[in-house]
């Protein structure tokens, strides 16, 4: 995340929120916001939330759609909110917004390893 620029913070367990600039570099050849750099903000959000309550949990599965463009230097934020939670599987959806606009919508899926611990860094 340090090499995207961006924050990140974990309010409560199963949410989190994820948030940096558009830089240059981020853009596609059409001017907007790089689908792969929507992508890694909402899956930060994803896997800090999803390993929240302390229980490692590795992805299974994740969708976006893309739903509006961004422009450089627009500030992005990742919102990830637990929708399921399981013994073993947990459900989570991260809205990607640039102010009020909703840029893209995430959806993962994660298996919980019982037995192993999760540790958190928004610095990775």
């Amino acid at each position: 995340m340090i090499a995207l620029g961006l924050q990140a913070e974990v309010p409560a367990p199963g949410q989190a929120r994820v948030w940096g600039t558009i830089r240059p570099e981020f853009l596609n050849s059409w001017g907007s916001a790089h689908g792969g750099f929507l992508y890694s903000v909402a899956d930060a959000a994803f896997a800090l939330a999803s390993n929240s309550h302390g229980i490692l949990a590795v992805a299974l599965a994740a969708h976006i759609e893309y739903l509006q463009p961004s422009q450089v230097n627009a500030e992005v934020e990742a919102r990830a909110t637990e929708i399921h939670l399981g013994r073993s599987t947990a459900v989570y959806q991260v809205e990607v917004r640039s102010g009020s606009t909703l840029l893209a919508i995430f959806t993962g899926t994660v298996y919980r390893r019982a037995g192993h611990r999760a540790t958190l860094s928004a610095d990775r």
